[in-house]
């Protein structure tokens, strides 16, 4: 078996009725901000928020009747096993996932929602899908793998068919890589359609596990980045073979720049973007010359992000444009300093968000105080006009 456009398009009528047809728009200010001509494609708008479903159903829409009652079983950190738990339910297909123990909890509450039997197991994706494996011979079941499989990835390029039919003259697609199902679909259907189309791997600098194998050396991987989606060590041996010969380039991206890129969705799309799903994105900033004046076609492919960690993105973002500072002051310990103080930051039109005193640090006078005053400010421009209103008044500021 390989992959082809015939399979690409045979699987776009297989789902057709069944997943959303997502909206693939324009966007002015997302245009402004890295210089090229950005459309979106909201892939978190799926019911699963997230694209996998699309290779999931493929997949379980070509199981026979006797796969589809002894069940299917699949290794995950989130949306497949979202995808294949929900579309599992609706056919009548018994779904167990087993997940790592780094998974976010919102994905791992989603999968159960969606009637999925729940096993978690290992700190990686790795080891999660060496104990689905076993679990698999175990019980009979058949291994529905993430992205190395023909059919998960003609599922996935359905995406680039519905990408070029609402914008048939996109120039370049920078494209989120783990373990390659997503890339190999899209670039498949992409330079099928248009031979002349650049497609762009972009991988978290983290876990470089295709640029590696392109390089011919092991993989570097580790550590808590914020894509966990495509946090993999190792690419598909299937997706591999696909994709690399019709990639034009591969970008590794650091953490601030996926930060970033999921700040930029909430602000100014309005929309929720998961690291993994936030990546194409990122390389517009981390690489703006690459796509700049470019018709760039981005896959926003997933939105199931921990609460708790956009939340924590969100405000390092603030911290980032100086817009949240932490300013310290040492003076006097005296009645109405503090007030003093204040009155300053007040009168510059900035918020004091939270005040710690430090009296017993000893580089402070006896006499003296010490104590951090945390503040929220338009821009980094306002920032510094409240800290030079604070030096005039005698109290010169640090930030830390």
């Amino acid at each position: 078996m390989t992959l082809d456009i015939t399979a690409i398009r045979a699987a776009a009528d297989r789902l057709a009725g069944h997943i959303e047809r997502t909206p693939c728009r324009y966007s002015r200010t997302l245009s402004k901000i890295t210089g090229a001509e950005v459309w979106v494609k909201f892939e978190n708008l799926q019911f699963t928020a997230a694209y996998k479903e699309r290779g999931a159903l493929n997949k379980l829409l070509l199981l026979s009747d006797a796969e589809k009652q002894r069940g299917v079983i699949a290794a995950s950190a989130g949306n497949h096993a979202q995808g294949l738990a929900y579309h599992g339910a609706r056919l009548g297909v018994p779904v167990t996932i087993v997940m790592p123990k780094t998974t976010p909890f919102v994905k791992v509450q989603h999968t159960r929602d969606f009637g999925a039997n729940v096993v978690i197991e290992g700190e990686t994706y790795d080891d999660a899908a060496a104990h689905a494996r076993k679990l698999c011979a175990e019980q009979d079941l058949t291994f529905v793998h993430p992205f190395d499989d023909y059919d998960i990835m003609a599922g996935q390029g359905t995406i680039a068919l519905e990408m070029l039919e609402d914008v048939p003259d996109l120039e370049i697609m920078p494209v989120p890589i783990g373990g390659g199902g997503l890339i190999s679909g899209v670039a498949t259907a992409a330079k099928a359609i248009n031979p002349g189309i650049r497609i762009v791997g972009c991988e978290p600098a983290m876990y470089p596990s295709f640029t590696a194998k392109m390089r011919g050396v092991q993989a570097h991987c580790g550590g808590q980045t914020i894509a966990e989606g495509v946090a993999v060590k190792q690419v598909g041996e299937l997706t591999y073979g696909v994709a690399r010969p019709l990639l034009d380039d591969v970008l590794l991206l650091e953490e601030p720049h996926l930060e970033q890129a999921v700040s930029l969705y909430c602000n100014v799309e309005k929309t929720i973007a998961e690291g993994a799903g936030a990546a194409s994105l990122a390389a517009l900033l981390a690489y703006p010359e690459r796509f700049r004046g470019k018709k760039c076609g981005l896959i926003l492919c997933g939105g199931n992000i921990d609460t708790r960690l956009l939340a924590s993105v969100l405000t390092r973002e603030l911290v980032r444009a100086q817009r949240l500072v932490s300013l310290r002051i040492v003076g006097d310990d005296r009645p109405g300093l503090l007030s003093t103080v204040s009155h300053v930051i007040g009168a510059m039109g900035a918020n004091i968000i939270e005040v710690n005193h430090n009296r017993l640090a000893l580089d402070v006078p006896a006499k003296g105080a010490e104590f951090d005053i945390t503040i929220e400010t338009r821009d980094a421009q306002h920032t510094q006009e409240v800290i030079d209103a604070l030096r005039e008044h005698g109290y010169p500021p640090r930030t830390v």
